[in-house]
């Protein structure tokens, strides 16, 4: 799902998260948050970068198969949101280097909790579907 598409009711989605005394518009900032960080590109970009800045051409050389379209609207939401900088060095081809804030390097600690919960839970995750396609 791309930034921006999760759309939480205003009557719904926080009260299931057990937020029920929060406004609408606050439950629809939450939604905003968790679809940037949900996104499957965000996730691998924030990856490659806690390793270490990354210019352009070595993040998309890294990611394999995103274009360079893709690459640039989901550097430009991570930049927006605050979780990534971007410096422009002038020099011939333009140098353009990302790295993680504080607030991606932060982010780190949930999206590997969940990625490590995941990645201990795959089997039964995959019986589980197993099980419904047979059905």
């Amino acid at each position: 799902m791309k930034p921006g598409h999760l759309k939480v009711p205003a009557r719904s989605g926080c009260c299931r998260l057990g937020f029920e005394d929060l406004p609408p518009e606050v439950c629809q900032s939450v939604g905003d948050v968790l679809a940037r960080v949900g996104d499957k590109w965000s996730i691998l970009v924030i990856h490659m970068l806690s390793r270490r800045t990354l210019r352009f051409s070595e993040l998309k050389r890294s990611l394999g198969s995103i274009s360079q379209k893709v690459l640039t609207t989901t550097l430009r939401g991570l930049e927006r949101d605050g979780y990534v900088t971007r410096t422009l060095t002038p020099s011939i081809p333009p140098r353009v280097d990302y790295a993680l804030t504080d607030l991606g390097r932060d982010v780190l600690v949930p999206v590997t909790a969940l990625a490590s919960w995941a990645f201990a839970r795959r089997g039964q995750i995959e019986a589980a579907r197993k099980s419904f396609d047979r059905r």
